[in-house]
């Protein structure tokens, strides 16, 4: 008899934990999980509809980096139905800073041919050490190029540092996941890289839906390590003793801001071929030490 209680106990803690997983075809309503020793300093669930929370973030706007093909803008960010909605659109948006034979290219191109928006915390929220959490759902079409990554407050890119907890794009044109970071060199605006590039298969292989689903990215950093994670596996361990600038000094021993937007095509993306990109965040969450 005590034998049967005990395995129907298991049983019911084991329906449980089902239970509380969440769906992963679909936005995750529940509170944001306790993690021992730590504690919850910021969150956004995107639980409320309309524009994303002014007092969070802040939109980038036009032709900002890498040579991308599209044109940033608010109008394509929006949080409906529980998540946060980037989509890149193939659309014509006049250039208003078009200067004809310009060798910039920011300024020679009279059109953008796409859409899209990004968004970060710059000046309204930002960390030093924690654990960085987001939950996401991306789409792996040709040229898209959605990205969860964190810069420094201090010193112009790349000594500020940057930390990538998330890239996809192709790569010698096969579809790949990133997690990366990047700090200074001698040489000014050329970065040194620690970068992990696993082809999409990795995880297709073992999952056929999974990019239908959601996934969890997980950065956590500390004074003497970077690790960043995609659904508990670890995919990139940066150790800081490494990561010095060549004037000494540090980009991640400082605060750090988080970007979450959704590029395409540029030096990386590829040529886009879709009219509609998506990009769905379900949540993003900060902890640090409870002390």
């Amino acid at each position: 008899m005590k034998k049967h209680a005990i395995i129907v106990c298991a049983w019911l803690c084991y329906l449980s934990a089902l239970a509380q997983k969440p769906d992963p075809f679909k936005p995750d309503f529940s509170e944001p999980k306790a993690i021992p020793g730590m504690k919850l300093v910021w969150n956004d669930e995107f639980n409320t509809n309309g524009k994303p929370d002014p007092k969070n973030w802040r939109h980038e706007q036009g032709f900002v980096r890498n040579q991308e093909t599209q044109w940033y803008q608010a109008d394509n960010a929006i949080c409906k139905d529980g998540v946060l909605l980037i989509e890149g659109k193939k659309e014509a948006i006049k250039n208003p800073d078009y200067v004809a034979g310009s060798n910039d290219w920011r300024k020679n191109r009279e059109y953008a041919e796409y859409t899209s928006s990004s968004i970060q915390t710059r000046g309204l929220k930002q960390w030093q050490f924690g654990r960085i959490e987001v939950r996401a759902r991306i789409d792996t079409a040709m040229g898209s190029w959605p990205a969860i990554w964190t810069l420094g407050v201090s010193k112009p890119w790349p000594s500020n540092g940057e930390i990538d907890i998330m890239e996809f794009y192709r790569v010698n044109n096969v579809p790949t996941i990133l997690a990366n970071t990047a700090w200074g060199t001698n040489t000014a605006y050329k970065a040194k890289w620690d970068d992990q590039k696993i082809p999409l298969q990795h995880f297709t292989a073992k999952d056929k839906d999974w990019v239908m689903k959601f996934h969890t990215w997980r950065m956590d950093w500390d004074k003497d390590t970077i690790n960043l994670y995609l659904d508990d596996e670890l995919l990139n361990s940066t150790a800081l003793s490494e990561t010095i600038n060549a004037d000494g000094s540090n980009g991640f021993l400082q605060e750090h801001y988080l970007l979450l937007n959704l590029a395409i095509g540029g030096i990386n993306g590829g040529k886009a071929i879709n009219n509609l990109i998506k990009y769905e965040v379900d949540y993003a969450r900060v902890y640090q030490k409870a002390d």
